[in-house]
């Protein structure tokens, strides 16, 4: 069985130390990195942290914006919609891998993070050839191929889901959570607040449609099928399309006559949403089930059929599996999505049995416990040895 984490570290550090965190590319990757730095510098205020993402991706807009050190790799993704686009990644993965070996002889980090991304798995590796301590943070319910790789050689890893020692060593492995930000899940009086902001009233459920920034095609097409049945049922309707869905969507709520149908091309305060709504649509990202199983709310999922290696089923499955949220599959949207909807909202005992399920799920203080992990990993008796030569 994974073990958990104790919040503090059993003894502090003598001398600041240096911390290397890399991956990023979205802000399922980056902004629990973030907030892992954030739980060490709390921990150990002198710590230097150097972050290293990949050029041209958010985490290099984002990272600074938060206080912090960063430098790219010129790593990237396989391009599938353009193959043309990929003759150059073995060179950008060379040059990549050069780069994170100087990174590492150079700043000399007591211990070295990977939270996911393309950085990642070049830093690590490069950390792991120095005898630099690593931390692996997996996210997902199913790990990836670059840090099942890398978990040989890992000190820690630690996971968001019970049951991760199919993919990797027990000994290793420690129950944290995934970090989120706070801010999104301290739920406790804005109810009135978000009602409010949502120009909703208090006598009629209130479902909210998620699919990201950029929306989910699957979803959007689900509720949009659904709309002259959730209109029927008077339910309220808080819906974030994403910016390509986002004229069609307010073009069917007109033509449905859903005034009680909110469109949204982004949610920037989520914490309202989260604080008034009934049931939850949403994709199967790591982040956003991990905050949805610490706000305890009835979910729908639809994972994302293209996301790598299907992982986002994977995670969806990790609750549905144990009775903590219900799973439809995006080719199933337009059918189902909406029949869903109106039977949780039909259902209270069965949003009860949900929110039960998932307090055995959500872990609030992910980041403070994977931060001690750091701070152990690097404590006196091993400290003056962990930096690389």
């Amino acid at each position: 069985m994974e073990s958990s984490v104790p919040l503090e570290p059993a003894i502090m550090p003598q001398q600041p130390l240096k911390i290397l965190i890399s991956g990023g590319g979205t802000g399922g990757h980056v902004f629990p990195a973030i907030a892992i730095a954030n739980a060490v510098r709390d921990q150990a205020p002198d710590t230097r942290f150097l972050f290293v993402g990949a050029e041209g991706k958010m985490e290099m807009e984002k990272v600074p914006a938060a206080g912090y050190e960063i430098t790219g790799l010129p790593i990237r993704g396989f391009q599938r919609s353009a193959l043309w686009k990929n003759v150059g990644l073995p060179w950008r993965l060379l040059k990549s891998m050069w780069k994170a070996r100087r990174i590492v002889r150079t700043f000399k980090p007591h211990v070295a993070v990977g939270v996911g991304g393309y950085a990642s798995g070049p830093v690590l590796a490069a950390a792991q050839r120095a005898d630099v301590p690593t931390l692996i943070q997996e996210q997902n319910s199913h790990a990836g191929a670059t840090n099942r790789m890398l978990a040989r050689r890992a000190r820690i890893i630690c996971v968001a889901y019970p049951g991760m020692d199919r993919y990797f060593p027990k000994e290793k492995i420690r129950l944290t959570g995934n970090p989120v930000r706070q801010d999104m899940v301290r739920l406790t009086g804005k109810r009135p607040r978000g009602m409010e902001h949502f120009q909703l009233r208090g006598d009629a459920p209130v479902v909210l449609v998620t699919g990201g920034s950029l929306g989910a095609r699957g979803i959007n097409l689900g509720i949009a099928a659904a709309l002259p049945r959730l209109r029927d049922q008077g339910v309220q309707l808080i819906w974030q399309t994403g910016t390509p869905y986002h004229a069609q969507a307010e073009q069917a709520v007109r033509d449905a006559g859903y005034a009680d149908a909110h469109v949204h091309e982004f949610i920037s305060r989520m914490d309202l949403a989260y604080a008034v709504a009934d049931v939850v649509v949403a994709r199967a990202g790591a982040i956003s089930v991990s905050e949805l199983c610490i706000t305890r709310l009835p979910s729908i999922l639809v994972p994302l059929p293209t996301a790598a290696e299907d992982h986002q089923t994977s995670n969806a499955r990790a609750l549905s599996d144990r009775g903590a949220a219900v799973l439809v599959r995006d080719s199933e949207t337009e059918e189902k999505l909406g029949q869903e909807v109106l039977r949780l909202l039909g259902e209270p005992a069965e949003r009860d049995k949900l929110r039960q399920a998932m307090e055995t799920l959500g872990i609030g203080n992910a980041a403070e416990a994977i931060a001690a992990e750091v701070v152990r990993l690097a404590l006196p008796g091993t400290l003056g040895n962990n930096a690389a030569a």
